[in-house]
């Protein structure tokens, strides 16, 4: 298994620049440990002109066999003794991908201790890689590199056998590339399209892969037109697994498109459009005014139905008068991000011990959430079919009965504001459905008259005077509860609004 890097220069930028930033001595001959074999480290040449690094690994069969057992952990899946019998010592793969992230881990991580500038200049570069596998041939080799910025992408197919032309071209091809990169960029883009293009990794793949890809990704993944096939491919197409990476991708392409970090959106609202020429995002004015609405009614244990990600949960944990805080969702892969995200598993225990995050349907009563003080749906309910919203107000309003309850929900008058947004479109695929403030507020009256509550309006976000505001907020306080008025009056004059309910016809 062979890879070359080279690169040209001069007197002033001489080529062998190369050998500070691949943290390599030209003058050396280096060898490494891996797994699976030996890697060595030389330069063929290295001159202020011209200097080029070669990694060579050296795949040991028994190893691969004693380490894979046989079954797709390095066995190839054509070949009819592939424990045995197989392309991995020859040709580039994940094998050659973990060799890359372990013998160049610090230019692959764009550092370079000794002359720092360097590892951030971009330079001439031409990579050649003689056999790689490439499930999809050399038009997918083109489809993968060519929008990374090289000027030259050139896949030559590989000949099943060069004195049998008859028989065609074998799936593998010779790859060489040509442009002007930094390397880290380049060497991260190898250690994730190596093995995309074999379709095949030599090891399990564990819920750390997700990480691993972002890391190498950043910069060029989420805005690559073939990222989805990327991500399955690389996750050995595991569904679950590439879900997630797919959506954290998302992620961060909307927060690159809107100049913010990816934590300050959420997976409810595509904030890219709520977000554009204003200078607060609108996912922050939501859990500000949230915020702002729990404090008014001095909720001190909180529920977050439909927690996502956890970005409520994070702001909830600032708060050291939210003694209790209850994070629910359906979906466990949420949950399990959230608890990433939080940091669960380094969260002090006096810290820990206020939050709990539990899996749970909001279509059905659950008595873990009775007796809270508030109750929070944020962009939750649009995510629901309309016949189900009868279960989950009866989950919510009907038997848990927090004293306060806090439901945000788009505002679709407000969507005409987006030009990006085709007319009659909602603002996130997953919304069932969409409301004008009348029907939200024919919705929300109704609840609160079936289960005892009162109900008063708060705009948030920017309140067009003819269209509203984006987004829309009731705030639910049970009338049995002795300071009902008080509290209500306070949540609706610490997020700006007036507390009556406006009559039909004025503006929300």
């Amino acid at each position: 298994m062979f890879l070359t890097i080279s690169t040209t220069g001069s007197p002033e930028r001489p080529a062998t620049d190369l050998g500070h930033v691949l943290h390599k001595h030209p003058g050396k001959t280096q060898t490494f440990s891996t797994s699976h074999g030996t890697a060595h480290v030389f330069y063929p040449e290295a001159s202020v002109q011209r200097c080029t690094a070669a990694l060579l690994l050296e795949v040991d069969p028994v190893a691969l066999v004693r380490r894979g057992r046989g079954k797709g952990r390095g066995g190839a899946p054509d070949a009819a003794l592939a424990q045995y019998v197989n392309d991995r010592p020859y040709a580039a793969s994940s094998l050659l991908a973990v060799a890359l992230g372990g013998v160049f881990r610090t230019a692959l991580q764009g550092r370079c201790a000794a002359r720092p500038e360097l590892a951030e200049q971009a330079r001439p570069l031409r990579i050649e890689v003689p056999v790689l596998p490439a499930r999809g041939g050399a038009q997918l080799v083109h489809r993968l590199f060519e929008p990374l910025g090289w000027d030259l992408v050139q896949a030559e197919a590989v000949p099943l056998d060069e004195q049998f032309p008859e028989w065609g071209d074998s799936r593998y091809v010779r790859l060489v590339l040509e442009g002007e990169l930094r390397l880290a960029d380049a060497l991260r883009q190898l250690y994730v399209l190596l093995p995309v293009l074999d379709d095949a990794k030599h090891y399990w793949i564990s819920p750390d892969e997700v990480d691993k890809l972002l890391r190498a990704g950043d910069g060029w993944l989420a805005a690559h037109p073939e990222n989805g096939l990327i991500t399955s491919r690389y996750l050995a197409r595991h569904k679950r697994l590439t879900q997630e990476a797919i959506e954290r991708l998302e992620l961060v392409r909307l927060a690159e498109a809107d100049g913010s970090e990816v934590e300050e959106l959420d997976n409810a609202v595509d904030e890219n459009r709520d977000t554009e020429e204003r200078p607060v995002p609108l996912a922050v004015q939501r859990r500000e005014a949230i915020l702002a609405a729990l404090r008014a009614a001095g909720a001190q244990r909180v529920l977050d139905l439909g927690c996502g990600q956890g970005q409520l949960l994070q702001a909830l944990l600032k708060d050291p008068s939210h003694t209790e805080i209850v994070g629910m969702d359906v979906s466990v892969r949420a949950l399990n991000i959230a608890a990433r995200r939080l940091r669960l598993d380094r969260m002090g225990e006096r810290q820990s011990s206020r939050l709990t995050l539990l899996q749970g349907s909001l279509a059905y009563t659950d008595k873990r959430l009775a007796g809270y003080d508030a109750a929070v749906l944020s962009e939750v309910i649009e995510h629901l079919d309309p016949e189900r919203l009868p279960a989950l107000e009866y989950a919510v309003f009907g038997s848990a009965r927090p004293r306060t309850v806090l439901v945000t929900t788009p505002n679709v008058e407000y969507n005409v504001r987006w030009e990006t947004l085709p007319a009659g479109h909602v603002r996130h695929g997953d919304h069932r459905f969409e409301w004008t403030r009348e029907e939200f507020r024919a919705w929300a009256d109704e609840v609160a008259r079936r289960h005892g509550y009162g109900v008063r309006y708060v705009p948030v976000g920017d309140d067009d005077p003819e269209v509203g505001p984006p987004t829309q907020m009731a705030v639910f306080t049970q009338h049995d509860t002795t300071s009902t008025t008080s509290t209500a009056d306070a949540a609706g004059s610490a997020a700006g609004t007036d507390t009556d309910t406006p009559k039909e016809g004025e503006a929300a």
